[in-house]
């Protein structure tokens, strides 16, 4: 059994023309044909793919409970932890340079190969071999789907929170940034305009700086109030 035939048989898909296995596995760094082209391919596909799983498995869900799942599964994370499961790293054709500087190790490298290997089964196979490749993959993620409110983004949580007990919304102040232009630190707060009550949070943008505050303060006003 060759390397790549052990490959193959952990993806789950067997190729009537390797040389697509072996252009979704080829970095840019390489020169020549590389996989950024089945990349942007395996993209949409994984998108559309995992939607209609979605879209079929949740018929009580609206659109923007669907859009979180989606994005919590189809996300650099969940690409590199397949990449890791099916061994890609010696696999990937890699220029010297960026060999020797952990390539085959690098999140982005291994997730875009993840979404180019995709591509080439769907060239290679068709749109049936590309979906059962695809829902075989995220079988287990997409049976142990979280609570889709819980996918959404601190601010807008502790907005609602307060909207249904009839409180004002808060209001954000960047109390301190500070550190070099490339690594900058953000010290944001929190603050309610109708109580004393507000948190704080640092972080290295002002945006997660926000949403970390304002996760602290959804979780004060949780613990403390009867409308919990």
């Amino acid at each position: 059994m060759t390397a790549l035939d052990g490959l193959q048989s952990r993806l789950g898909y067997r190729f009537n023309d390797p040389q697509r296995l072996l252009q979704a596995l080829t970095h840019r760094s390489m020169g020549g044909i590389d996989n950024e082209r089945l990349e942007f391919l395996g993209d949409g596909l994984l998108n559309a793919l995992i939607g209609e799983a979605l879209y079929l498995q949740n018929p009580r869900h609206d659109e923007g409970a669907l859009s979180r799942l989606r994005s919590s599964l189809v996300r650099e994370a969940t690409l590199c932890d397949l990449a890791r499961h099916f061994d890609l790293g010696p696999h990937l054709r890699l220029g010297e340079s960026e060999r020797k500087s952990g390539g085959q190790r690098r999140d982005s490298i291994l997730a875009d190969a993840v979404e180019a290997i995709l591509a080439a089964i769907y060239l290679d196979g068709g749109f049936d071999a590309a979906r059962q490749s695809c829902l075989r993959w995220f079988d287990q993620s997409l049976a142990d789907l979280p609570d889709p409110e819980t996918l959404k983004d601190p601010k807008t949580r502790l907005q609602e929170w307060l909207q249904s007990t009839g409180r004002a919304l808060p209001i954000y102040r960047v109390i301190d940034a500070s550190g070099p232009p490339h690594r900058r630190t953000f010290v944001a707060r929190c603050i309610l305009t109708d109580t004393d009550e507000q948190a704080e949070a640092t972080a290295g943008s002002r945006r997660n700086a926000e949403q970390q505050a304002a996760e602290r303060l959804l979780q004060q006003l949780t613990e403390n109030s009867p409308h919990a």
